[in-house]
């Protein structure tokens, strides 16, 4: 391993464009890290290593190096965004293996910022899903890889977790950055809609999918969104007293938070208050159909991604899922359930500034085929994990995750910070007081362990 390997994206473009060290010892470094641990963690589909060395030269030659953003840092891009000369599956054997004529917008501006694609990462099959395993792999959360690393950017969350790359794009569309992210150790935000540029499969899931960033600390995660974005990385504000509500209940009925999850939020809330925010118990006026109206939209984005490929090809788990959201597609269409929330929810938002919630229910799935058992047994388990997220993608509001406290196992556990349109700012400076004040460690031990990884039987990643 190099000396850069396990920096943060904001160190390595650094030293990039100070001329300490080149992007291709940078990428070299990392593409070293993931032949050592893939195998164990599943994180790619497929790695770029050859590709990425070229480009990494041409970063390094390019006249404008001193002023790149991402001079040099390897990145991970989810398998659901177009690589130019990559195929793009999207967990699939029903997509085709047709190499990507141009970059999606995201990836493009990762690229002229500097940073290198050394590889695609894994998900499930058309990313519905909040596991990551498939025809293409299996997706392992490196704090535990008994368990999975969530989804649907769950390669991208666990490549970063393992120090195979500094940064990861991942996008959103029932928590998809945020499940993994919380699982992982990780900072991620979904921008509220229109920040970043979205075009994600065949309609954003009705406009609830957004791109966003998988970081190890705040300042990659607010770098990185300001890259995709489109602006300027701004300098964080100032500190100020902000009116936090922190809520502990499950929006979902009958679906519980689990103590190392309430006790997340509870301490977040203690360390907010102690650096001078008004912190109150509250709980945000969920209606009894948010659970309805989240899983007509989750089915119905579904059904309009699956529509041109061969059911025969997808899982069970897809095509039912996809055949129950061809019955809501009109409702959702002309419906007005996302209309109905915000207004529902607007009030509470008008009394506090940020919502502090648990980032999930409880620790992550076992990491198993998920993708061969049946739809109601991975909607049960998905719900029972992931209660928390869905609600900001109906309304498509922002929200962030940040590491706080750990499992009795050691893993991470997480708290999810939510704010109105425009509030990516605040939620982040908040989530830096977070990181200040009570700090993780940023990427999980799993060095050295390669024995295991042949025990368990994993196959490593081929690299071209």
């Amino acid at each position: 391993m190099t000396e850069w390997v396990g920096r943060t994206a904001a160190a390595v473009a650094a030293a990039v464009r100070e001329k300490r060290v080149t992007p291709r010892e940078v990428v070299a470094g990392h593409l070293a890290r993931i032949e050592q641990l893939d195998g164990r963690v599943g994180a790619f589909r497929t790695v770029r290593a050859r590709a990425a060395l070229a480009e990494a030269d041409e970063v390094g030659a390019r006249a404008d190096l001193a002023g790149l953003p991402l001079a040099g840092v390897p990145v991970a891009v989810k398998d659901n965004l177009a690589v130019r000369g990559e195929s793009m599956r999207v967990g699939s054997a029903a997509t085709p293996d047709t190499p990507a004529a141009a970059d999606h917008v995201t990836v493009a501006r990762l690229r002229a910022a500097g940073a290198v694609v050394v590889g695609l990462t894994n998900v499930p099959e058309l990313c519905v899903f909040g596991t990551t395993e498939g025809v293409h792999g299996t997706a392992r959360n490196p704090w535990d890889a008994s368990r999975t690393a969530g989804g649907s950017s769950g390669g991208s969350a666990a490549a970063v977790a393992a120090g195979m790359v500094p940064i990861a794009l991942g996008n959103d569309g029932m928590g998809s950055l945020r499940i993994p992210a919380a699982n992982c150790g990780l900072v991620t935000i979904k921008p509220g809609r229109g920040v970043v540029p979205a075009g994600i499969g065949e309609g954003d899931w009705f406009g609830m999918s957004e791109n966003g960033p998988l970081a190890t600390t705040v300042e990659d995660a607010r770098l990185m969104l300001s890259v995709l974005a489109g602006t300027p990385a701004a300098r964080p504000d100032e500190p100020g007293s902000h009116r936090i509500a922190a809520s502990l209940r499950s929006p979902l009925p009958g679906v519980t938070v689990s103590k190392p999850y309430v006790g997340a939020a509870r301490e977040a809330a203690a360390v907010l208050v102690r650096a001078g925010h008004l912190v109150r118990r509250a709980e945000p006026p969920y209606p009894l159909s948010l659970g309805v109206t989240a899983l007509a939209h989750w089915t119905a984005g579904t059904a309009v991604d699956a529509r041109a490929l061969d059911a025969r090809r997808l899982v069970r788990r897809t095509r039912v899922h996809a055949a129950l959201g061809r019955r809501f597609l009109n409702g959702v269409r002309g419906g007005t359930a996302r209309d109905d929330l915000r207004r529902r929810l607007e009030p509470f938002f008008a009394e506090y500034d940020v919502l502090l919630t648990p980032a999930l229910a409880r620790r992550s799935p076992k990491a198993a085929p998920w993708h061969e058992r049946g739809w109601l047994s991975n909607v049960l388990v998905n719900s029972h994990h992931s209660p928390l997220t869905p609600a900001w993608n109906v309304t498509g509001w922002p929200a962030a995750v940040v590491p706080f406290g750990t499992l009795p196992s050691g893993a991470p556990t997480a708290v999810q910070l939510v704010g109105l349109p425009g509030s990516e700012g605040q939620l982040l400076r908040v989530a830096e007081q977070l990181e200040e004040l009570r700090p993780w460690r940023r990427t999980a031990p799993l060095a050295g362990e390669e024995r295991q990884a042949s025990r368990m039987g994993v196959v490593r990643t081929p690299m071209r």
